[in-house]
């Protein structure tokens, strides 16, 4: 930021901005009071921001506008969120406290801005700042929001609409400052929204995200589509036009829109399944959305397969792709019927069967939800939600978790699947992929947990560490002498019920288990020819993240630490998350001669968009910029990030990448891929890997280069090999 006088011209600019921020909140603000609020709101942050200015040179003020904005069209909010997006700087960026705003606007928006203000600092209990290794600025921030989640959450609602702006303007960011940002929006702020079902500001936050983290990738999705959809747009229409005629017979009030699937979900498809954009077979989606008739005996649910069975006496579906999150909504909240059909241009179209309701929800979230529920329009589905909201209360007000774990654990559960087991009497419970008997036992209640031995898996016997899937009916046998057993955290899955079992032993067997630890880490000191020092004993906790030795020693009684822990913490020198193994300077001229590895997790080449992480004496690892480790890292650790340069002149050596192959099988084409490897290109193959099933193949090669230049010359050639229809640098 910065102090500069505005002209007439900054003056027009945030007028013209206040103006249409006034017409969209008038529409959610129909009492006076609160149109009031939104307009004093915005005349107090005028002045406190007034004639500060934002990197990209605009009046500050643009940026709350913006956001109130993004609070109102993208999620639905009311007009106490809107004042709170107006004022949600003015506590962090001026002299002005939250009292002051208290006494303005009253308890409830006070609260939102205090929630939204930024920690700039975290100290210890004797004041001082903590150790760099073992504090992060940005997890304890975001555990501050998080705090605020179950009490309410317009917070997180807000703070999601304020980061997809700074996402909007991120090319005024310094680079390192920008991977910083888009890796924990990456790595927590997009799986949030798609939690609270935020689909919009999800699916623009993850485009951003693929622009800049993999720019080339993004052009050429974007290339494609535009190819893509010239070609077959019209097409689409006339595969809509019978679905739209015979709705109209049937009496319903619809409307059809179109849509081509994002350039992220594109690339995270193809990335994942190994596949080209030509494989995209479900580019295309239909999305119906109908309003109810009033007064009609038919629910909402049979109106969807109403619908579904009118699309499918016009085109035959692909019984594998049918997806029913009518009967068995998602636990964000999201409801719809999708089914996949063959068009008559002979490619598969997804169409997605909606409520005006169900549509409301899907796109605004939990936002929507309330509207409904404040209408009396009870989901089946509310619970799932409020449950969600009751376990991470449960997990960011225990004092065993720090905020680097709250981070993880939350990353963790917002990420991963989830599947939908049945209790005896055919209740519905949602658990992640993965859960065992026993993750299903503390799912239903503690004592169950606490007491189990054994249960009933569809009336089949089995034992509490049996993974379950989608569909099961599980029976918990229960005996009442039976108690928590540490083995079990070997195969838990839930942080609910490790939780559980943690605070089981805390309360019946603490000293036991200390002990326990405390033995360990000596005999682990003696082996290391060690002595226990304090500064050893900082080293661990920061290595680990606990608050104190003796919660250590608990946990490594426990088994919840690896037994080698103390080896592993002391002789830890990378942050990285892997250990570096090729060595690689990356800038010669770099006046403080520091050391430059290639990252073994993603493997970057000369060419790659990448991003540095300080390691802990000096060296730099070097990840590409859409490399997981690299987001988990600088989404905790911004500090930690720096920005490599590849050094101009060419690579001084090679690298290894893997180019994974599909195709049409026929005599003489590993002949024809060897020879424009090894003599058109004089590339040597390291290993080559392929596999026939009748006519097709698929298989991959490895093989080292200088630089991504000379890889993607390698790839058009061996695009112009017949047989050959797809061939992609995957990871090795």
């Amino acid at each position: 930021m910065s102090l500069s006088e505005f002209n007439e011209q900054d003056y027009e600019l945030i007028e013209q901005e206040y103006q249409k921020l006034l017409a969209i909140a008038r529409k959610r603000c129909p009492n006076e009071h609160e149109f009031e609020t939104v307009k004093k709101a915005f005349d107090f942050a005028n002045e406190a921001h007034k004639n500060v200015r934002r990197r990209s040179g605009e009046p500050y003020i643009l940026h709350p506008l913006a956001v109130a904005r993004i609070v109102v069209e993208n999620i639905g909010l009311g007009y106490k969120s809107i004042a709170a997006a107006l004022l949600h700087d003015v506590v962090e960026d001026t002299d002005y406290t939250v009292e002051d705003i208290r006494t303005l606007f009253g308890d409830k928006i006070a609260s939102l801005v205090d929630g939204l203000t930024k920690i700039k600092n975290v100290l210890d209990n004797e004041g001082r700042r903590p150790a760099a290794s073992s504090v992060s600025i940005q997890a304890e921030n975001f555990k501050r929001i998080l705090l605020t989640l179950n009490d309410d959450v317009r917070v997180v609602l807000i703070k999601l609409a304020d980061r997809l702006h700074n996402c909007r303007t991120i090319e005024y960011m310094p680079e390192a400052k920008r991977d910083k940002i888009l890796s924990e929006t990456m790595y927590i702020f997009i799986p949030l929204a798609h939690r609270l079902g935020l689909y919009e500001v999800k699916s623009e936050m993850e485009n951003i995200w693929l622009r800049y983290k993999e720019p080339e990738a993004y052009s050429d999705i974007l290339a494609e589509i535009d190819r893509t959809v010239s070609d077959k747009d019209a097409k689409i229409d006339e595969f809509i036009a019978p679905i739209s005629a015979a709705l109209q017979k049937a009496g319903f009030d619809f409307r059809i829109l179109k849509r081509v699937k994002t350039p992220y979900s594109i690339w995270y498809k193809m990335r994942t399944k190994n596949i080209g954009f030509e494989q995209i077979y479900d580019l295309y989606a239909v999305r119906i959305i109908f309003n109810p008739p009033a007064g009609s005996k038919e629910t909402e649910r049979d109106q969807c397969y109403h619908i579904f069975s009118i699309i499918t006496s016009l085109y035959k579906y692909k019984a594998s792709r049918m997806r029913d999150w009518v009967k068995h909504p998602k636990s964000n909240g999201y409801e719809a019927l999708h089914c996949t059909v063959m068009s008559q241009i002979g490619i598969w179209i997804e169409i997605q069967i909606r409520s005006k309701r169900m549509d409301d929800i899907a796109e605004k979230g939990i936002a929507a939800h309330w509207a409904y529920k404040r209408e009396g329009f009870i989901s089946e589905n509310d619970s799932e939600m409020d449950k969600w909201l009751s376990e991470v209360k449960e997990i960011i007000m225990s004092d065993d978790v720090s905020a680097l774990e709250l981070l993880d654990i939350i990353h963790n559960d917002l990420t991963g699947h989830e599947i939908v087991v049945y209790t005896p009497k055919g209740d519905q419970r949602t658990l992640q992929k993965g859960a065992t008997v026993l993750d299903f036992a503390y799912n239903i209640h503690t004592k169950v947990g606490n007491h189990a031995i054994a249960a009933k898996v569809n009336m089949k016997l089995a034992p509490l560490s049996q993974p379950l899937k989608s569909g099961d009916q599980v029976e918990i046998l229960t005996a009442m002498n039976a108690t928590p057993k540490a083995e079990w955290l070997r195969f838990l899955q839930s942080h609910h019920a490790r939780t559980k079992v943690v605070e089981y032993f805390k309360t019946h067997a603490r000293e036991e288990t200390e002990s326990k630890g405390a033995l360990l880490f000596r005999q682990e000191m003696k082996a290391l020819g060690r002595k226990k020092t304090n500064s050893v004993v900082q080293h661990i906790l920061d290595y680990t993240g606990l608050r104190d030795f003796e919660e250590f020693c608990f946990r490594l009684g426990l088994g919840m630490l690896p037994t080698d822990i103390v080896s592993r913490s002391l002789s830890s020198s990378s942050r990285s998350g892997a250990k570096p193994e090729e060595r690689y300077i990356i800038n010669p001229d770099d006046p403080e001669k520091r050391k430059y590895y290639i990252a073994p997790c993603c493997n970057p080449i000369p060419g790659d968009a990448v991003i540095g992480v300080k390691t802990l004496d000096g060296r730099i690892t070097v990840h590409k910029k859409s490399c997981e480790v690299a987001d988990n890292i600088a989404s905790k650790h911004g500090d930690w990030v720096v920005v490599p340069m590849w050094e101009s002149g060419g690579a001084a050596q090679s690298f290894p990448v893997r180019l994974s192959i599909t195709g049409i099988d026929r005599v003489g084409l590993l002949n024809d891929i060897s020879y424009a490897v090894s003599n058109l290109m004089g590339f040597n193959m390291r290993k080559v890997h392929l596999g026939s099933e009748g006519e097709l193949f698929s298989g991959y090669i490895e093989l080292l280069v200088k630089d991504k230049k000379v890889l993607d010359e390698l790839i058009s050639k061996l695009s112009a090999i017949d047989g050959l229809k797809s061939i992609l640098r995957t990871d090795i």
